[in-house]
């Protein structure tokens, strides 16, 4: 089988958050094939493949297999595969099997885990933060080929609940869906922020809103930079709620990664190599590496080819070219990699 093959193979098989066991099990199936010693699915529906000596120090390669709900109907036009997930991120899983599989290791071993459930809460590295301690490791989501993912931004997601007394429209008390709308003005004024760069200040987004004057919901998400005093938000939050009900679902700290380390520094010495200069980003969205990069503490990167603009889009599509050069540099930096944690 080759790249392009097990990438559409993967994209054939739909896998929104929570229904991936479909994919994880032909992974688990076809993975010893293209080279792994051993693959499994986990206790919450992780598929995990090794290739070398399980005693030696460990890569870690982390994508994950859910995508979000809708389907895009699968094509390919010229170079470029139409599906859901291509970008999303079953493009980058599929750039680290094929370079873990074909990448000249001597003295590490390489472990791929495709995850679930990334587009929600991040159950799956939950569990492999849990479970793993590696040596260095990559989380596969798209920056393009020549890209480097060094940051993404935390998340706070909360809901607020309010119930008023019903009362006639012309009354100067206030309503529950004023008091909703009031909370909200009070996060925006919270976060308001100087700095002109996105990655650099809390951005908060009314993501749901129902109500009357008697009852009223607000779904709030705020994405928060490194350094953001979360405690202080909280206590903020909890205030500005009053005695109306404030649950905070999500609390996922933003990470940043160093630049100098091992992991970062083989993913842009091989794509120098390949005659491109290396693109650091920082990433307004979070990912998996925002759950395994504080637990592990070790060197880190994010990496996959495709275009994140077209993350749960109908357009969303990969260039295949681009998907067989990612390939590439992955396989050439695994290798220089495996050089530095051997020595």
């Amino acid at each position: 089988m080759n790249a392009e093959e097990l990438l559409r193979r993967m994209v054939d098989i739909p896998s929104p958050s929570g229904e991936e066991s479909a994919l994880a099990a032909y992974l688990a199936e076809v993975l010893p094939d293209l080279g792994f010693d051993e693959s499994y699915v986990d206790e919450v529906g992780n598929v995990i493949a090794r290739r070398g000596p399980a005693d030696a120090p460990m890569i870690m390669l982390v994508g994950h297999m859910d995508t979000v709900p809708s389907q895009v109907p699968i094509r390919q036009e010229g170079t470029l595969l139409y599906g859901r997930g291509t970008v999303d991120a079953k493009g980058p899983l599929a750039t680290f099997i094929c370079a873990a599989a074909s990448a000249r290791l001597e003295g590490v071993q390489v472990v791929v885990a495709g995850v679930v459930e990334e587009e929600t809460f991040g159950k799956g590295a939950t569990h492999l933060a849990e479970t793993f301690r590696p040596a260095a490791g990559y989380v596969g989501e798209p920056n393009g080929w020549a890209g480097v993912g060094i940051g993404y931004k935390g998340r706070v997601m909360m809901r607020l609940d309010v119930s008023r007394p019903s009362v006639h429209t012309a009354s100067p008390e206030e309503k529950a869906s004023e008091a909703a709308v009031a909370f909200w003005n009070k996060v925006v004024s919270y976060c308001a922020s100087d700095s002109e760069k996105a990655f650099d200040r809390p951005i908060p987004t009314l993501v749901e809103m129902t109500g009357d004057i008697e009852a009223a919901s607000i779904t709030l998400s705020v994405r928060t930079p490194p350094g953001f005093d979360l405690p202080a938000f909280e206590s903020f939050v909890v205030s500005a709620a009053g005695d109306d009900l404030l649950d905070i679902t999500d609390r996922t700290p933003a990470v940043r990664v160093d630049t100098a380390g091992a992991a970062v520094q083989a993913l842009n010495a091989a794509i120098r190599a390949r005659g491109e200069r290396p693109r650091l980003k920082l990433k307004t969205g979070t990912a998996d590496l925002n759950i395994v990069e504080p637990a592990w503490q070790v060197p880190m990167a994010v990496y996959g080819p495709g275009d994140s603009s077209l993350d749960h889009t109908d357009r969303e599509h990969i260039d295949l070219t681009e998907y067989g050069r990612a390939i590439d540099v992955l396989t050439d930096a695994l290798e220089r990699l495996a050089v530095t944690l051997a020595s």
